[in-house]
């Protein structure tokens, strides 16, 4: 409990408590984590990460959030920041980090992290994304987990990357946990 009785929150209100940062000052947010998503971090506020994830699904740490670390979450850090929006690279890789972990998953990051283009990523039903978009037969490592999605036929989010040579699919399950698989080049 704070002085007077109130409750500690992670940031004050400038409004309410008259402060101003001065320049090259930063407010302080709590570090957390997405329960089920470890790796990234997150600024805290008001019950939920600055990105939007909701408290009930976040760690929270003792320590500080740092926007300029390459852990932290392109969301997060704009707010902090006051960065421009974050890229469409910048918000995949932020989920991949989530991923299965395994060797695609470790590529694919560097990709993006090196500019790779992400040339679609659409959301509908499982079954009529991979028909579409995905292609069984042409996924040449990582197929194995795309079975079991196709099969439950829920929600799920598909994204495509191709860097140089190589095109990397991405399975964002809503209910699940995202995975990559490699796919032979297409037209």
């Amino acid at each position: 409990m704070a002085a007077g009785g109130g409750r500690l929150t992670a940031v004050g209100d400038p409004e309410r408590d008259g402060w101003r940062l001065g320049p090259g000052r930063r407010p302080f947010f709590a570090l957390c984590e997405e329960t089920d998503v470890p790796g990234t971090g997150h600024g805290l506020s008001k019950g939920a990460s600055l990105c939007g994830i909701p408290g009930d699904r976040l760690t929270v740490y003792r320590g500080p959030f740092d926007p300029t670390r390459d852990t932290a979450c392109p969301g997060c850090r704009a707010q902090v920041l006051g960065d421009p929006e974050p890229t469409l690279q910048d918000l995949l890789r932020h989920r991949v980090r989530g991923a299965v972990p395994g060797p695609l998953r470790a590529e694919l990051l560097a990709a993006l992290k090196q500019g790779a283009q992400v040339g679609l990523w659409v959301s509908g039903r499982a079954a009529e994304l991979v028909r579409r978009h995905a292609r069984r037969e042409r996924i040449v490592e990582g197929g194995a987990l795309v079975e079991a999605v196709v099969g439950a036929d829920g929600p799920l989010g598909l994204a495509r990357v191709v860097h140089g040579t190589r095109e990397f699919l991405v399975f964002l399950p809503q209910d699940g946990r995202p995975f990559v698989a490699r796919a032979e080049p297409g037209p």
